[in-house]
């Protein structure tokens, strides 16, 4: 991805508990980002929300839920993301969808040379 192309933000928002084919759809989202080459893609688990149920998910004890909100967050150029948004109807999202306009101020990555520790 180049810094200064402009980019978007696709933000997926799924339940913990959704799956596709018993696997997690945040987690094939995440791989199918992967073989796309998209820049990254990342995923976030809620402690708290409600979707267009307005059923409330919470992390709260007296309360459990196996349902939490999760957010998979894919920065990259719009036409890639756009292009990419196709090969996600499969997955039936139940959820919400958005892009969003970024502004990238750096994009850098750790060097594939060194250890996981950070060492040359």
């Amino acid at each position: 991805m180049e810094i200064d192309a402009p980019a978007v933000r696709l933000t997926i928002m799924v339940g913990e508990s959704d799956q596709f084919h018993g696997r997690p759809v945040y987690t094939e989202v995440v791989h199918r980002a992967h073989r796309a080459g998209l820049a990254g893609a990342s995923v976030f688990r809620g402690i708290e929300g409600f979707g267009r149920s307005h059923h409330v998910h919470t992390t709260r004890l007296l309360s459990l839920s196996e349902d939490l909100p999760v957010l998979v967050v894919v920065v990259d150029a719009e036409d890639k993301v756009r292009a990419f948004l196709p090969g996600l109807e499969d997955l039936a999202i139940e959820g919400l969808v958005m892009i969003e306009p970024v502004e990238v101020v750096r994009y850098a990555g750790r060097d594939e040379r060194r250890d996981p520790g950070g060492r040359p």
